[in-house]
C-alpha cells in the first residue's frame, strides 16, 4: 500500500493564494488478532506491518519472543493482522485487549505503568557503546538523509537503529511508538543484537519512548528534540543515555554522561 497520498489544496505563499497538491501521510487502522481473538487496533503507516506486529506483541509482553509466534498474516484489504502463537501471556493479552491505539498518543496512560513493563527493562541497558561528538553529528546527518517521507509530508515520525559508525535500519510511521516497534520487530526477526546499538528518534523523548527504548534493549537514545522531565528521571534510573537538542554543533546529555566522550 502507498504510505503517502496527493491531495488538492489551496496554498498561500509570498502573498498569493494558489491551487497546489499536498503530499500527506496515509493513516491505516490495523487490527491484530492473536489465535483468532481480537487484541488491539493500531492506527499506523501501512508499511512493514509484520515488523510492527512482532515488535508490538513482544514489547507489550503479549508473547515472550519470536519463538512464540508461529505465523503472522497481514491482510491489507481488510486491515487485519492474524497471528498464530504457541504461547500467549494471558494476563497482558486480557488487560490490553481491544484497545484502539491512535497515531498521536501510543497506548493510554492508565495502561502504561505496568509491573510487566518494569520487569521487561530491569536487567537491560548495559552497553559498552560510547559515542564521540563527531559520531553523534554524523549519525544524525545520515538519519535525516533517510527521512524522505518526513520531508515530503511533515506528518510522520522516524526511528533508526545504529552502531557507532552506521545507520543499520530506519523505520517511519505516523505513530511514534509504532516506528520503534517496527525497529524492534525487524531486529528480532533478523536476529540483530541491540545491546551494543543506539536509537535515533525524530521527535520528543517522552517517558513512553524512553521505556520503549529500554524494552528494545538499547542504552543510548539520540534526538533533535528534548526529553521530558519524567523521561530524564527514568533514563537515569534505567541507565539509559539520553542525548537531545542535536542541532548545529551542539547537543545536551541528560543522563548516562559516561557514554558520551568529549572528543
Amino acid at each position: 500500500m502507498e504510505t503517502t497520498a496527493g491531495l488538492g489544496i489551496r496554498r498561500f505563499k509570498e502573498g498569493h493564494m494558489f491551487d497546489d497538491v499536498a503530499t500527506v501521510a496515509v493513516e491505516y487502522p490495523l487490527t491484530i488478532y492473536v489465535n483468532e481473538a481480537e487484541l488491539v487496533t493500531i492506527v499506523c503507516t501501512p508499511e512493514y506491518a509484520e515488523d510492527l506486529v512482532v515488535g508490538f506483541l513482544i514489547s507489550e509482553g503479549i508473547v515472550r519472543g519470536v519463538a512464540d509466534i508461529d505465523r503472522v498474516e497481514i491482510i491489507e484489504v481488510t486491515g487485519h493482522a492474524k497471528v498464530t502463537a504457541n504461547f500467549v501471556n494471558k494476563f497482558n493479552a486480557k488487560y490490553r485487549a481491544k484497545r484502539y491505539i491512535t497515531s498521536c498518543c501510543g497506548k493510554s496512560r492508565e495502561n502504561f505503568y505496568f509491573q510487566s513493563d518494569a520487569s521487561l527493562v530491569e536487567t537491560r541497558n548495559e552497553t559498552d557503546l560510547v559515542l564521540r561528538p563527531a559520531d553523534i553529528f554524523d549519525l544524525m546527518s545520515r538519519f535525516e538523509a533517510d527521512s524522505d517521507t518526513f520531508r515530503k509530508t511533515g506528518g510522520v515520525h522516524n526511528a533508526a537503529l545504529c552502531s557507532r559508525d552506521e545507520v543499520i535500519c530506519v523505520r517511519m510511521d505516523i505513530g511514534r511508538h509504532n516506528a520503534l516497534d517496527k525497529i524492534y520487530g525487524h531486529c528480532l526477526k533478523s536476529e540483530i543484537t541491540m545491546a551494543d546499538k543506539a536509537i535515533i528518534f525524530s521527535g520528543r523523548i517522552s517517558s513512553e519512548i524512553l521505556v520503549k527504548t529500554a524494552k528494545i534493549g538499547c542504552g543510548i537514545i539520540l534526538s533533535r528534540s528534548a526529553p521530558t522531565e519524567l523521561a530524564i528521571e527514568m533514563a537515569r534510573e534505567l541507565n539509559i543515555t539520553a542525548v537531545g537538542f542535536i542541532r548545529g554543533d551542539g547537543f545536551s546529555v541528560y543522563s548516562g554522561q559516561h557514554r558520551i566522550l568529549e572528543n
